[in-house]
């Protein structure tokens, strides 16, 4: 039996060096905000910020008292599990026909990566410009078919926009690692498959899906955490939270809380909450769905 080969550091300080710029980002960019964010959270002051008292639980007893806020629990609950359930279900479609191309597959998959370089606000702003109810192609095609299309006055057809813009914007990164996935499967197993006469729609959930289970699992992840942070932009640029408050998810009504209403304890108590939302989501994915994962 051959010897395990492992890898020494003749230098005990350079792991430690190797770690230390990603963990003063992670210090930084995370751990500070937060910290403040939870500091905050007992706190209430002034629009200026010349005055702070310590409140205790007062600003997380108000969350539960206001019903916008309420509301928006369920608004991003189906927002959420829309841009995920659609995303990951649209790229691996794509995946799997673009994994079938032959000719011209590198500018066919070129042009699915494209919408990844684009940023949350121009997503928000492109898809908003499509919708619109006067000059958008999209609305103007939808009209001629007999829907009355105005995503200003109807919540419903609001949060079509945003799903849109959202499962759009993330398209290419689940496109990107379910297509390496499905090139990673040995090419044998799909043709022994296909020898022994399974049609192709069998051999992808009977062979190719179940060995993209932790490629699946790991975007089921990601883009759960992408609907309820990444996506604010989004909803900045095209909805801002309308119409009334029937696209203001929970990232976006921290900000607008914060921002526009001023109130920066309620704000920073919205924060904390939405942290440990998704903390408590991922650690749910991780403690139930992962274990349906084959590695």
């Amino acid at each position: 039996m051959a010897a395990e080969k492992r890898v020494v550091f003749r230098s005990r300080w350079l792991p430690w060096a190797l770690l230390a710029p990603q963990a003063a980002i992670i210090a930084v960019f995370f751990f500070w905000p937060a910290g403040q964010a939870l500091v905050q959270s007992f706190q209430q002051s002034d629009a200026f910020g010349t005055s702070v008292d310590w409140v205790g639980l007062e600003n997380f007893r108000n969350l539960w008292n206001d019903p916008t806020y309420l509301a928006s629990f369920w608004t991003t609950a189906v927002f959420s599990v829309l841009v995920a359930s659609i995303g990951i279900g649209l790229s691996l479609f794509l995946a799997v026909f673009a994994d079938r191309v032959i000719k011209g597959a590198t500018f066919y998959r070129t042009l699915l990566i494209w919408p990844y370089a684009v940023a949350p606000a121009v997503a928000g702003v492109l898809w908003m410009f499509m919708f619109a109810p006067s000059v958008g192609i999209l609305s103007y095609v939808l009209q001629q078919v007999g829907i009355e299309w105005n995503f200003l006055l109807n919540g419903t057809q609001a949060m079509v926009l945003i799903v849109t813009a959202a499962v759009w914007k993330q398209l290419s990164y689940n496109f990107l690692f379910f297509l390496a996935g499905l090139q990673a499967i040995p090419k044998s197993l799909v043709e022994a498959a296909a020898i022994d006469g399974a049609q192709p729609w069998r051999r992808f959930w009977t062979i190719q899906f179940p060995l993209l289970s932790p490629v699946t699992f790991f975007l089921l992840v990601i883009n759960v955490v992408y609907a309820f942070f990444d996506t604010f932009a989004i909803v900045d640029a095209s909805t801002q939270g309308g119409p009334g408050k029937d696209t203001a998810i929970l990232v976006y009504k921290v900000y607008y809380d914060g921002f526009k209403a001023l109130d920066l304890g309620g704000s920073a108590a919205q924060s904390v909450v939405l942290i440990v939302i998704v903390v408590a989501l991922t650690v749910i994915q991780f403690r139930f769905i992962e274990k349906r994962v084959t590695y």
